[in-house]
């Protein structure tokens, strides 16, 4: 595989890690989301350092959900306008996330 081809959030999840995605509430997930956005700072982070951290935010809640849909969930936060992103989300090891630029705010609900 190319490395200009590599796609994180791609690999192909087994069927236990299915069904753990599908088991998550909407409750669960948001609690995902905010696992993330409590790991950034104002400081640009690799997104698979950010990921990590959200990951040991539960672990023995959410040990089970891998680390592909935390990715998905950052790419969707990114995708909100809730946190500041540079490079390709998809590529975890290279790409940098944190929080919003002061001079920004997150978009009204």
């Amino acid at each position: 595989m190319n490395i200009d081809d590599d796609d994180d959030l791609s690999v192909p999840l087994d069927d236990e890690d299915k069904a753990a995605i599908a088991a998550l509430s909407v409750d669960e997930v948001a609690a995902i989301d905010q696992a993330i956005l409590s790991a950034l700072t104002s400081r640009w982070q690799k997104t698979a350092l950010v990921v990590g951290n959200a990951m040991y935010a539960y672990p023995d809640r959410f040990d089970d959900i891998p680390d592909v849909f935390y990715g998905q969930r950052l790419l969707q936060l990114s995708s909100d306008g809730l946190l500041s992103a540079q490079g390709n989300l998809r590529r975890m090891r290279f790409s940098e996330v944190r929080k919003l630029n002061p001079e920004h705010e997150a978009p009204s609900q």
